[in-house]
């Protein structure tokens, strides 16, 4: 079972919206103890969680939401809220583009009927030098920052980058937040350098993780964050540490969402 805070983090909805969709019937925690009022949350209703993340980032209602989990399961019926929404969209103006874009992507999935596994193991990764910054950032999505930050600093340092190079974002929030996300961006380097007005230099500590690689989107990633979350539980693990994404091929290197490749990475240890 997972606290609300933990749940919020990898399901990235804010505990302010879980609490309202337990209010509204929308998604109920699976227990609440009755004499803290604590919610708690399995690890299966993740999927759930994303599929409305999903539909809101559509602009369906929260209304239209409830009817379409109910129907969830039929395809013909799913696909009719789809169509209707389509319609809708295109009839606004360019600000519309990036939900007709999700629009798109969830009707390839349901036609091809994916069926995605993603695999999961336990390892270790040993104390690396990086450079790194810790920044206050508006949103997820501005996450580009960080990292324009990080490189515009360095640039005259001339920095030698380690083998293998790895770039990462740790996610440092006990939960999703909606604005004002607390970030560290990190990339590991070799040789010795000083500090700059917003990067520090530092050898970051060796850290066992559960750790899944997988390729394609960023939209897929809180699947992902459910196989890694149920594999923990069900070989007996849990968190110890904020977790981190490393990019192994990002937008730096393609504009094509379908080459990305991202490591999961969960602090763990054994319960």
């Amino acid at each position: 079972m997972l606290k609300i805070g933990e749940f919020s983090k990898l399901s990235r909805i804010s505990v302010r919206m879980l609490r309202h969709y337990d209010e509204i019937g929308l998604l109920k925690p699976a227990q609440v103890d009755r004499f803290t009022d604590y919610r708690y949350y399995r690890e299966d209703q993740l999927p759930t969680a994303g599929r409305i993340a999903a539909l809101r980032d559509m602009g369906f209602s929260l209304a239209d939401i409830v009817r379409i989990l109910e129907v969830y399961d039929d395809r013909k019926k799913l696909n009719r809220f789809f169509s209707a929404r389509r319609k809708e969209l295109e009839a606004l103006s360019q600000e519309t583009a990036h939900k007709l874009t999700l629009l798109d992507a969830a009707q390839k999935r349901l036609r091809k009927e994916e069926n995605m596994s993603y695999n999961v193991t336990v390892k270790t990764i040993p104390a690396r030098y990086a450079a790194t910054v810790q920044m206050t950032l508006p949103r997820y999505e501005d996450e580009g920052m960080i990292w324009s930050t990080l490189m515009s600093e360095t640039a005259p340092l001339k920095l030698v980058e380690a083998d293998p190079c790895l770039c990462a974002v740790t996610y440092l929030d006990g939960e999703y937040k909606e604005e004002n996300v607390e970030m560290m961006a990190w990339k590991t380097v070799k040789g010795s350098y000083p500090d700059t007005e917003h990067v520090q230099f530092l050898t970051l500590p060796e850290v066992t993780v559960a750790s899944c690689t997988y390729q394609g989107s960023y939209d897929k990633i809180v699947d992902v964050y459910a196989a890694v979350i149920a594999w923990m539980e069900a070989n007996g693990y849990e968190p110890a540490g904020p977790m981190f994404n490393i990019y192994h091929v990002s937008p730096h290197e393609t504009q094509d969402p379908d080459q990305f490749v991202t490591e999961i990475c969960y602090p763990v240890k054994k319960k």
